[in-house]
């Protein structure tokens, strides 16, 4: 596994003693490859997707479906055809399935109708095809992901360090996010709770406005967030990809917290702080 959230799952499970092995789908992939790495396992994850934060041409937006949904199929095609296959299928998804109007958990029918959560609701539906008596799926909708050394953080904070930074648009849409050491944690908690399957929000219980957030990092950085960024230079730059950033996503993981799934980093305070303590 690799990327930000790839490489910290791949550090922990190997810490741990598990066996991990890195799986890259392309055209080319045969089959028969795949079967090979997946007869066995006992746990799938998968992560395939192009970044979604981007500006949305047509063959960009065709790039975030390919890379997701042919990957999915592909898998799920070789998952089939195991003798021996993985008893769960953890699947990477997104909170953008949800509108920007209510408040959601996972029971939440309060869908978009945009483009990106009708990539979330396609992605998910071919990773549900894996299921089966033998493999159990779950879909991991995750928030933005915060840590060190990678993902959204490392794109704000340089801005912010120098006193650049500032609320975007409006400053109140709600932002549903999660550190990555929970992140982490909630995969491993996942796999060990068998019971558990289908949509899971990977959300910190406390989501934030943008506003907030923003007051935040200028108060635990000791820095002014005097340079906001209006709406409609955001929507120059990215066009319709805008929406990640603009539109707001309140979120609650209610199903890891019923479960007994405890947050280290349960507000974004707490997650700031051992971001920058680390990252210095």
């Amino acid at each position: 596994m690799n990327g930000f959230i790839g490489s910290a799952l791949a550090r922990f499970f190997k810490a741990r003693g598990d066996d991990v092995s890195s799986i890259s789908v392309r055209v080319s992939t045969s089959f028969e490859s795949l079967i090979e790495k997946l007869d066995g396992c006992d746990v799938i994850i998968n992560l395939a997707g192009a970044n979604i934060l981007g500006r949305w041409s047509d063959g960009y937006k065709k790039l975030l479906r390919q890379s997701r949904l042919e990957t999915t199929q592909k898998l799920v095609e070789a998952l089939k055809r195991c003798s021996l296959p993985p008893h769960t299928w953890l699947n990477a998804s997104a909170v953008g399935v949800y509108d920007s109007y209510h408040q959601h958990d996972e029971f939440s029918r309060d869908f978009g109708e945009d483009f990106l959560s009708e990539l979330v609701h396609d992605w998910e539906h071919e990773a549900l095809k894996a299921s089966s008596e033998n493999t159990r799926v779950c879909l991991m909708r995750f928030g933005v992901v915060y840590g060190r050394g990678g993902g959204a953080m490392e794109k704000m904070l340089p801005p912010f360090k120098m006193g650049l930074g500032g609320k975007m648009g409006d400053g109140f849409q709600m932002i549903s996010w999660i550190h990555l050491e929970d992140l982490v944690r909630a995969v491993a908690f996942l796999i060990e709770h068998k019971e558990i399957e289908g949509p899971i929000n990977f959300t910190a219980p406390e989501p934030i406005s943008n506003l907030e957030q923003t007051k935040t990092m200028g108060r635990i950085l000791h820095r002014p967030t005097f340079f906001d960024l209006p709406a409609w230079v955001v929507k120059f730059v990215f066009g319709e990809g805008s929406s990640v950033m603009l539109e707001s996503k309140e979120v609650y993981p209610r199903i890891l917290q019923d479960a007994g799934f405890v947050f280290n980093y349960p507000t974004f305070d707490s997650a700031m702080e051992e971001i920058v303590h680390v990252q210095g």
